[in-house]
């Protein structure tokens, strides 16, 4: 399939070998913080649908099930288990009354908040070991990503 904006074999070829090179370098640090992360005992799926809600909130369970992604039963018990901690609570959606949507409560957001805290130092203090110039090219990358992500 041709890539806009490439004209030849080996530009494509190039490009693929760097997006290789960065999904591998990504999926190493975000491993790596999750490792790290010491201000929640949550499991991983817990902590990604906790992200999510947060960043969405009011949101039905067949959406945090469809953008973990997992089962939607995995997403119920999920949902469950962070209702059970206290992290959030399922209300009426405020689009359809007869559905639920979930939500933060005060301790969510607080554990939102600070697992966002924990994991922007621990990449601070990795982005530390680059040179001035690397790690502000670093930095202003994210926000090209963050572009890339919109919407996924």
């Amino acid at each position: 399939m041709p890539v806009p904006g490439l004209r030849f074999p080996t530009e494509v070829i190039w490009m693929a070998q760097e997006a290789l090179q960065l999904l591998v370098s990504m999926h190493r640090i975000v491993r790596h913080l999750r490792r790290n992360r010491t201000t929640t005992l949550l499991h991983p799926t817990q902590f990604l649908a906790l992200m999510l809600i947060a960043d969405e909130q009011p949101i039905r369970i067949g959406e945090i099930a469809a953008r973990v992604p997992c089962s939607q039963p995995t997403a119920t018990t999920t949902v469950a288990g962070l209702e059970e901690a206290g992290l959030v609570r399922r209300e009426p959606d405020p689009v359809d009354g007869r559905a639920t949507a979930v939500v933060l409560t005060e301790a969510g957001a607080e554990t939102v908040e600070a697992s966002g805290r924990q994991a922007a130092e621990e990449l601070a203090h990795l982005l530390s070991r680059l040179d001035d110039a690397d790690r502000a090219l670093v930095l202003q990358a994210g926000a090209v990503l963050m572009r890339v992500t919109d919407g996924l």
